[in-house]
């Protein structure tokens, strides 16, 4: 039997782990210092225990995420049936001099290994200290719209007495 939304044990389950390792971007939520919501795409490094983005050390979301640091960050694919992974949990940043290892692992994963050096280099370049934002898991939500869909569509769906899967894979 699969996990249910909010179990940690979905990080393992092979559709989170593509998720992880695309080169999809991730979108980052959290709260802004004048309390409005924000979402920015993110690059991300997945170490096996945290998400990692890296960012200048005075950009706006440093500020805030220090200031409320819980986030939500989903990656999610853009074609039907869509794939989602959502992690929802505290940030932990830390200012540290030159560039994460995995904002590094990140650009060889989004870019090429050549360019990702390229550009992880000419960034170092620009910002000698950057800020690493460490996001711990502690909800995970996942949904491919074949298997597991969200909750209001699966309650619909065993009242109806549809077939779980709608979709063939």
């Amino acid at each position: 039997m699969d996990p249910k939304q909010g179990d940690l044990s979905l990080l393992v389950h092979p559709l989170a782990q593509q998720l992880l390792q695309s080169r999809i971007p991730g979108r980052l939520a959290y709260v802004a210092l004048d309390a409005t919501p924000r979402v920015v795409p993110v690059t991300f490094h997945w170490t096996g225990h945290e998400v990692v983005v890296t960012t200048w050390p005075d950009a706006p979301k440093v500020a805030a995420l220090r200031a409320r640091p819980t986030v939500a960050l989903t990656i999610d694919t853009n074609e039907y049936p869509f794939n989602v992974l959502t992690i929802r949990g505290p940030v932990f940043v830390e200012v540290v001099d030159g560039l994460p290892p995995e904002y590094e692992l990140a650009c060889e994963r989004y870019m090429g290994a050549e360019v990702g050096r390229a550009w992880a280099g000419q960034v170092e370049q620009m910002f000698p200290r950057n800020a690493r934002i460490a996001i711990r898991p502690e909800w995970v939500g996942l949904l491919d719209y074949r298997n597991r869909f969200p909750s209001g569509i699966a309650r619909a769906m065993a009242q109806a007495r549809m077939p779980t899967q709608i979709i063939p894979s």
